[in-house]
């Protein structure tokens, strides 16, 4: 086996100290800002803060378009609300607040559920570009970095994707090899571990009932025993918390919290 790739299972991590050594205290779990919803649904947002809460997080809060604020004020104490655009998403207008919020916590997770609006878009390209700090990027938050190569070159960031958007992706940066459903775990690794090698991002990525982490050519399998049709969203939070709590120990991090 290739001396980049490592495996892992559920009773077998590769790095049980980090489950030794995560913090005790509340105070000293980290903050995390989840980012998603729209008019329609906030239904990543609300599983992103649920699964940040069960994996440790010290606090955690929800940022939602404005829209929602009448529905979920009284209801939902962790959500904070910005700007909305016209059609119930975020609103361009939200970025000064967006990158306030950001510069509170320890790290950021574009939680999904932003729809399709113009104004979205403009907003995440530009907080991506200007917010330094850990991101985490999932679900359709995704889709909107899925046509350039930016993202891919943006330093802290994690891309918590599935593979079709893998695909996407990887052909917008120019790869020279393609990802394909019919490629076996090997190749796969191997394709992985090169595309790392090239760009500045950490990837978790499912296929095949397979758990894949890439980071810097670094790359990790853990086995599942079935293959989850909605796991994105969760399995990004569990990510972003276990990564800020461990920042210099990213692919160690990320794969821990694959278990």
């Amino acid at each position: 086996m290739q001396d980049y790739w490592q495996k892992q299972t559920t009773d077998k991590p590769l790095f049980p100290d980090l489950l030794w050594s995560r913090p005790e205290n509340r105070n000293q779990s980290g903050k995390l800002l989840i980012v998603g919803g729209n008019a329609h649904s906030f239904a990543a947002a609300a599983e992103a803060y649920s699964e940040a809460s069960n994996a440790g997080i010290g606090t955690a809060r929800v940022l939602l378009p404005d829209v929602l604020q009448k529905t979920l004020g009284k209801v939902f104490e962790a959500g904070e609300y910005v700007a909305s655009s016209a059609s119930g998403s975020f609103g361009k207008n939200a970025l000064g607040d967006l990158l306030t919020m950001s510069d509170w916590a320890d790290a950021t997770l574009l939680a999904g559920d932003f729809g399709r609006n113009s104004e979205t878009a403009v907003l995440l390209e530009k907080f991506a570009d200007k917010y330094s700090g850990q991101l985490t990027v999932t679900q359709d938050a995704l889709d909107y970095f899925t046509k350039s190569d930016s993202i891919l070159n943006r330093e802290q960031t994690l891309l918590v994707m599935s593979f079709a958007q893998l695909q996407k992706i990887g052909k917008a940066s120019r790869f020279t090899s393609a990802f394909t459903y019919d490629m076996g775990l090997l190749k796969l690794v191997e394709t992985l571990h090169d595309f790392s090698l090239r760009h500045s991002t950490a990837i978790i990525v499912e296929h095949n009932d397979q758990f894949l982490a890439a980071v810097d050519g670094r790359v990790s399998s853990t086995k599942i025993a079935d293959s989850p049709k909605i796991w994105r969203t969760r399995i990004a939070a569990r990510a972003s918390v276990w990564w800020l709590q461990n920042p210099t120990k990213t692919y160690e991090s990320i794969t821990s919290s694959l278990i």
